[in-house]
């Protein structure tokens, strides 16, 4: 008994020992712990940290050294001190904080963090060790890090977010996101999954993600020529006005990504006049899934086995992305082809591959970014993913609302060159009762070789204030203008601000000039004083003449086109926050932001509104939307845009649309006839069946003009089918107004990827051409010429209505549903409200129609109608009203609440036309009215019932 308690009297004092050992590496913060790690690896963090900054957000941060940068981040608001409770429990192994909806377990001997939920379920655990790596390297002459966090990811989890990218990827699990703001191609450092988790990476600078392994050049597989030699393609280059005149070589790697790399091409190749075919074969020793990424411009087909696996045109200006994942097996010889047909000196080409992943590799993923001080992410976890937004935006700021008058239907081109140009589009839509809202004046309204003079050309636009006021008071529409960072060097802007220290003028030193042949730089956004330079100059020469909105093009920035990222830094230079790498993805942010402190600061009560080429997480808070750039106007560019948007709004920014047609047109469309002229047509039928379902609805392109009635005449198709979608973006502009309340008031997300609302229905995962329009509406748009149906799922959790006939059919089957010309396959949710306003041109137009209700029966719904005064920042102050409408399926009873709140002009007294539609009830949407179906009752704010 004696030996017995010595032994136990050993083991406590043993234990003891190592709590003691333990609680020396572990400092326990106001809001959270810090765990000085006890074997650090090479490269690895010597001190970890995490902090509470609500129940279902921590905030992990490693660094190198012992202590912690502290740089404000640009992405985030300032978070206000946690009042959050929490409790930290150590062992001699590891210590784990515990909120009330999370618990984060950190090895102390290794910096592994492993996140739970409360009940103890594994949400997400960094890699075996820690997985962080912290490379040291130099810039500015001051210590800088490469910095890295792998993650190990649940084998049956699907990965989202991450911005807008063009290779038609909508699960992002086991392939590579390069985050490096680029023309089509946006970066948000923020990753979705469908575990009901995100990461936010605090990081500004030119960052890998999920597999961070560089693509490799095809000379690493083991090549055959054409005739069988091994260790290179044959590489065919062809003259295209003296096709006898032909020169081939063996290239063992097609690397013409960018301007400088183009100097590799043969000796007197002209590209205009050239075609270029590499063929041949190759091996590979691996077996199973590879990836192959196409990296090209002009016409490029790409055929293995004789199979064509890619066919893509862009303009020669501007290249994109195509992923062609195949599965292949080891030892086997593959044939390969590659056809290529530039469009100009300047197209580009690029073909890489990816070796297969391992088991482990496909069940990782990781940030790595080039700058850095530390290893710097958030971890927000939800019990769906709209709470995982949530999180992102309790971080990064809420999403303003939108001014209503960006929700109708917005007119462009490339470009209206006068002001005659502008009125006349406008009265055109005016006089065919076309429903518009906003007309877009691109660049070059200035005069020649003044890029940057904010002033408009006065031969062409003689008054730009006249031309405001007969928009605003005759035609009831608003303009938005398009305005850049950039200055050419010869104007008076640029030598003000270049006398202040604002401009980054290394291109101007080095002569680069612009594709119309003149000098010029951007100004420096990362410098607060240069940012209220900026916005006196835009407000004194533009938003003085009644401009309601910005576009702000090219903000990447594009400072010279077609240049490698190396390249692009250094044309950058050094900004007011130091070295161009540190920051280089977040220009567009720090110049939304100037433009919106700087309108509130003369206007403070006008809604702001901008349109921005490039964004960033955080810029939803200054109201601005991002598109989709200067896309091609291609079948598979419109297929690609579905992803593209469903991510970028996953992303956590609500705001996005497409240019409606696509931006760059194949010379075959510009004086189109026939069978040519017709696909042209669908296209843009298509095109604009899709955008009424984006959160913006805007045309945009080069020649052909992109207006109704310059696409098809009256009687035709698609004429009949773009004024059909139109219409019906107006009809449902309760609807869509309310969404926004939703957006900025709750965080609500309008354009949902199908795992937003069905995660529980794992066949929905990886579905990248369906999505959810709000709560109630299933797109299934068509992406392929002369389709007339098409293929979609219908979600398991409940059953569908089919939006034009409310036929009903049962949740989880797979379907071909009709697509005629006119009009894509449309589902309601089973158990859905849907409000409807009169037929109106522009949104703010009177009516004394009454709002449709439309309630679609099987389960209960809910709906909340929301108002306010459309244009002002009173909704900060409260002022708004929300209706509740309620429908319970055991009663067949429809309850409208009580209202609750009011604003200035609200409409207190009110007729609602109530349309029950049930399964074996013949009622159905009426693009024009259901005045003469249904219940209308009156309602004066106070709860009423209507029965089904």
């Amino acid at each position: 008994m004696k030996n017995l308690k010595q032994y136990y009297l050993f083991l406590f004092v043993i234990l003891i020992f190592f709590q003691a050992a333990a609680q020396e590496n572990v400092t326990k913060l106001s809001d959270g712990i810090e765990i000085k790690i006890k074997k650090p690896q090479r490269n690895d963090a010597a001190v970890v940290r995490i902090q509470v900054v609500s129940n279902s957000i921590l905030h992990i941060t490693a660094s190198p050294t012992t202590t912690f940068d502290t740089t404000k981040s640009l992405m985030l608001v300032d978070l206000k001190p946690t009042a959050t409770p929490f409790e930290v429990i150590s062992s001699n192994e590891n210590v784990t904080l515990s909120t009330a909806n999370l618990k984060a377990t950190v090895s102390i001997e290794t910096g592994e963090i492993l996140f739970k939920d409360a009940a103890g379920k594994t949400l997400l655990k960094e890699t075996k060790g820690g997985g962080k790596t912290i490379t040291g390297t130099t810039l500015d002459g001051k210590q800088s890090y490469i910095v890295k966090q792998s993650f190990t990811s649940e084998t049956d989890e699907a990965l989202y977010g991450l911005g807008q990218h063009q290779n038609g990827v909508f699960n992002y699990k086991g392939t590579k996101v390069l985050l490096s703001q680029y023309n089509t191609e946006v970066a948000i450092p923020f990753l979705v999954s469908s575990k009901n988790y995100g990461i936010l990476w605090d990081n500004n600078s030119l960052t890998k993600s999920v597999d961070t392994r560089d693509f490799e050049k095809i000379s690493t597989l083991r090549l055959y020529s054409d005739k069988g030699d091994k260790g290179w393609l044959t590489a065919t280059y062809t003259n295209k006005k003296d096709p006898k005149k032909v020169l081939s070589r063996p290239e063992s790697f097609i690397d013409y990504s960018y301007i400088p790399s183009l100097k590799h091409l043969p000796e007197g190749i002209i590209l205009e006049n050239t075609t270029v075919k590499w063929e041949g074969a190759f091996e590979t020793d691996f077996s199973g899934e590879h990836q192959f990424n196409l990296w090209s411009s002009g016409y490029t087909n790409v055929y293995i086995d004789d199979k064509l696996v890619a066919a893509r045109w862009r303009q020669g200006w501007n290249a994109t992305n195509e992923l062609i994942r195949i599965h292949l097996e080891k030892g086997t010889k593959h044939k390969l082809k590659i056809e290529w047909d530039p469009l100009g000196n300047e197209s580009f080409i690029c073909f890489n591959w990816s070796k297969p992943l391992t088991e482990v590799q496909k069940n990782e993923f990781a940030f790595e970014s080039e700058a850095g001080q530390k290893i710097d992410y958030f971890f927000v976890s939800g019990k769906n993913i709209d709470d995982v937004i949530s999180g992102y935006r309790t971080l990064t700021g809420k999403a303003t609302m939108m001014p209503k008058w960006s929700m109708g239907f917005w007119q462009s081109r490339e470009r209206y060159k006068t002001q005659d140009e502008i009125l006349n589009t406008v009265a055109e839509f005016r006089k065919r009762k076309i429903g518009l809202d906003n007309i877009v004046l691109d660049w070059r309204y200035w005069r020649e070789g003044q890029w940057g003079s904010q002033e408009f050309d006065p031969e062409r636009f003689p008054d730009p204030k006249g031309m405001m006021k007969t928009l605003h008071e005759k035609y009831n529409t608003k303009l938005m203008i398009s305005v850049w960072a950039k200055f050419y060097e010869d104007t008076q802007n640029y030598k003000d601000l270049e006398a202040k220290g604002y401009i980054l003028k290394r291109n101007v030193a080095e002569n680069r000039k612009d594709w119309l042949g003149f000098n010029n730089a951007i100004y420096d956004p990362f410098n607060p004083d240069a940012r209220k330079e900026f916005w006196k100059l835009i407000n004194k020469n533009i938003y003085t003449t009644g401009i309601d909105a910005w576009w702000m093009d090219a903000s990447e920035p594009d400072v010279h086109s077609n240049m490698p990222p190396e390249v692009r830094k250094e044309m950058i230079g050094n900004t007011f926050l130091g070295a161009a790498e540190i920051n280089y993805n977040a220009f567009s942010l720090m110049n939304a932001k100037g433009i919106y402190e700087g309108q509130r600061s003369v206007d403070p009560n006008k809604r702001i509104f901008m349109l921005t080429r490039s964004g960033f997480a955080g810029l939803q808070r200054y109201a601005a939307a991002t598109w989709s750039g200067d896309i091609g106007s291609r079948w598979e560019d419109l297929n690609n845009q579905i992803p593209a948007g469903l991510n970028f709004t996953m992303s956590g920014l609500p705001y996005w649309t497409s240019d409606i047609g696509g931006f760059s047109v194949e010379t075959r469309y510009e004086n189109a006839t026939g069978e040519t002229l017709e696909e042209w047509r669908e296209l843009n039928a298509r095109w604009y069946q899709y955008g009424v379902f984006c959160p913006l609805f805007r045309a945009h392109g080069q020649f052909p003009y992109r207006e109704i009635y310059n696409i098809a005449p009256e009687d035709h198709p698609a004429y009949k089918s773009i004024l059909f979608y139109n219409k019906l973006r107006y009809r449902m502009m309760p609807y869509i107004y309310s969404l926004i309340g939703q957006t900025y008031h709750n965080d609500y997300t309008m354009m949902r990827g199908l795992p937003m609302d069905f995660s529980s229905d794992k066949k929905v995962l990886n579905i990248a051409n369906q999505f959810m329009f709000g709560p109630a509406i299933l797109v299934n748009p068509v992406t392929e010429y002369k389709k007339r149906s098409r293929e979609l799922y219908l979600p398991n959790t409940n059953g569908w209505y089919n939006f034009y006939t409310s036929e009903f059919l049962e949740g989880g089957q797979t379907i071909t549903a009709e697509a005629k010309y006119e009009q894509i396959p449309l589902f309601v949710k089973e158990g859905s409200i849907l409000p409807c306003g009169p037929n109106i041109e522009y949104t703010s137009q009177k009516s004394s129609e009454p709002f449709t209700i439309y309630v679609y029966t099987g389960k209960d719904a809910s709906f909340s109608l929301y108002e306010d005064e459309n244009t002002n920042y009173n909704y900060e102050k409260g002022k708004f009203s929300n209706i509740e409408f309620q429908y319970n399926e055991a009663s067949k009873t429809l309850t409208i609440a009580d209202r609750k709140g009011s604003f200035d002009g609200m409409q207190k007294n009110r007729v609602f036309n109530i349309v029950f539609i049930g399964k074996n009830k013949n009622s159905t949407f009426n693009l024009i009215s259901n005045a003469n179906e249904g219940q209308k009752v009156k309602y004066n704010g106070s709860k009423l019932e209507v029965k089904f």
